[in-house]
């Protein structure tokens, strides 16, 4: 089971974006990637899977980009002393970045047909890009390794729900030796081919798009947004005492006159 310093250290690894301009240069630095890099999005359900899984924590560890996504994030970041930034949740990044990039071979791994076909239709219409490798979300991981390699995608977007998707993602990155964004998308391709519809503006500013999903999937969605709140207020309490404990636990450094002074380091701005 893994500690809950662990998991506040992924959250704090977590880029906030706070203006369009941080967004667009998201998008550009996203755009020029030399090797493979993931992408991912961390949301409340997500924070559950990690407290109760040491292979979920690995697999989002491996992410070089991880964004905010959604209203309960943006509650516990104050409790975290953390930044909130925009809601950079993957249903409206995801397309904006896809619009936005130059023409690319895209491959799509998630899902299932015929949602995979219909959701390549919307964006063979809506993006610039070449869709050649569209592959069902329930082959064994190794399996799109293999496919990844033969086709040597500019970009991957899974769809296979969390945290199957990230711990496939961290395996392409391992396995794949060309530059690639993997981008790890949830439901993304589902809303794409119209499987379900996205909440009224009116209701997503609201903070309730969650209800609007859990009415269209109610026995799949039920556990995650309902038994998962109260986990996932649990998980708050564990994540703010950690980071309580954690602040107590760094004393400062005894002192004296032959104490040298500590080297001043610039930051560090960590390339992709």
């Amino acid at each position: 089971m893994p500690n809950p310093r662990d998991v506040l250290e992924l959250i704090e690894r977590m880029r906030c974006i706070s203006s369009d301009t941080e967004r667009h240069r998201l998008v550009e630095e996203l755009g020029a990637v030399s090797r493979p890099t993931v992408l991912s999005f961390l949301n409340a359900h997500g924070v559950n899977v990690c407290m109760g899984s040491d292979a979920a924590l690995a697999a989002f560890r491996a992410s070089d980009v991880l964004l905010r996504d959604g209203i309960g994030m943006q509650a516990v970041l104050p409790a975290l002393n953390r930044p909130v930034g925009l809601n950079m949740n993957g249903t409206d990044f995801i397309p904006l970045l896809l619009r936005t990039l130059g023409a690319r071979n895209v491959a799509i791994y998630g899902t299932a047909t015929p949602w995979l076909d219909r959701a390549r239709a919307v964006l063979e219409e809506t993006t610039p890009h070449r869709y050649a490798d569209l592959q069902h979300g329930f082959h064994p991981a190794e399996h799109y390794v293999d496919r990844a390699r033969t086709q040597r995608p500019d970009l991957i977007l899974l769809a296979m729900g969390m945290p199957k998707q990230e711990e496939v993602a961290a395996l392409l990155k391992r396995s794949l030796d060309h530059p690639v964004l993997i981008v790890n998308g949830g439901a993304i391709v589902d809303f794409l081919a119209g499987r379900f519809k996205r909440a009224p503006d009116a209701v997503q500013r609201s903070g309730l798009e969650w209800a609007f999903r859990l009415a269209q999937e109610p026995r799949r969605l039920f556990r995650r947004y309902c038994i998962g709140a109260f986990g996932f207020a649990w998980s708050t309490l564990r994540l703010r005492r950690a980071a309580s404990l954690r602040t107590r636990g760094a004393a400062p450094a005894a002192t004296g006159p032959n104490t040298p002074s500590p080297i001043q380091r610039s930051p560090i701005q960590k390339e992709l």
